[in-house]
């Protein structure tokens, strides 16, 4: 995720040398340094470059971030702090801070990897407009942003969009494994698929229409399109996605939970 931002920012005209990554990885450093920008070590970094920085954005695993974070805590005034862990809490965030509030918490997905990313973000209440601002154009260099008031809906986040890139290649797999038993090699079904999604997509998003109107206005009566949707509302797929968001979104409420706890 942060070689997807690092990659983003550079894309919107972010000055390379004005970017500096912290990681440990030898590999992830020297690519990131073949894009401009400054690379250094944990155990390298300096309090300088900590000090000047006006955004610090925390991409690592939640399991590790009270480690990472406690190598900087001591230097922090007015910096605005972007985390991306997963399950983090901001309340559990400020007291790995030693009660830091300057914290907006934000769930990309995948996408962003390719600048076509969905990040719903949420704000503590020390958070100012010129500082939500910079938070939108920090992230919005991989994608949509979108700003939740309450940080409980951020588990709706995880469902709709932070975990959803895995249900669509789930469906495209499922299309491609059904066209190869309709008779196409893996090759047509999967180019079909893919096109076939990443039509429909786009043409959803571009449309003044709604995703339920366009899907009429294909479905022609007594047509092979309103043949397949009867089938599939024969078989509750609506409500078997609607019980998958809903098992994604208990799942993201029980990892906050566990995770505040050990902090």
């Amino acid at each position: 995720m942060a070689q997807a931002l690092v990659s983003g920012l550079l894309g919107k005209g972010i000055i390379p040398k004005h970017v500096t990554v912290i990681d440990p990885n030898e590999d992830k450093r020297q690519y990131l340094a073949s894009k401009g920008v400054n690379t250094t070590t944990p155990q390298q970094a300096t309090e300088k470059a900590l000090v000047e920085a006006d955004v610090i954005v925390l991409a690592v695993k939640p399991q590790v971030m009270h480690k990472v974070v406690a190598d900087f805590a001591t230097v922090l005034k007015e910096q605005l702090v972007i985390s991306v862990a997963a399950g983090l809490s901001t309340q559990a965030i400020a007291a790995m801070l030693g009660g830091y509030q300057n914290i907006v918490r934000a769930m990309p997905n995948t996408p962003a990897m390719i600048q076509m990313g969905a990040t719903g973000m949420y704000a503590t209440d020390a958070i100012n407009d010129s500082q939500k601002q910079l938070a939108t154009e920090v992230m919005a260099a991989s994608g949509l942003v979108l700003w939740v008031e309450n940080e409980a809906q951020m588990h709706a986040v995880t469902a709709v969009s932070g975990s959803a890139p895995a249900y669509v290649f789930y469906f495209i797999e499922s299309m491609v494994d059904g066209a190869i038993e309709l008779g196409l090699d893996r090759k047509q079904a999967t180019a079909l698929a893919m096109q076939t999604v990443l039509g429909a997509a786009q043409m959803s998003i571009t449309s003044d229409e709604t995703p339920a109107q366009l899907r009429r206005n294909v479905t022609s009566p007594n047509g092979t399109t309103q043949a397949a949707i009867e089938s599939m509302q024969a078989n509750n797929v609506g409500e078997l996605i609607a019980q998958a968001m809903q098992a994604c979104y208990k799942r993201s409420e029980q990892i906050s939970s566990e995770m505040s706890s050990q902090t």
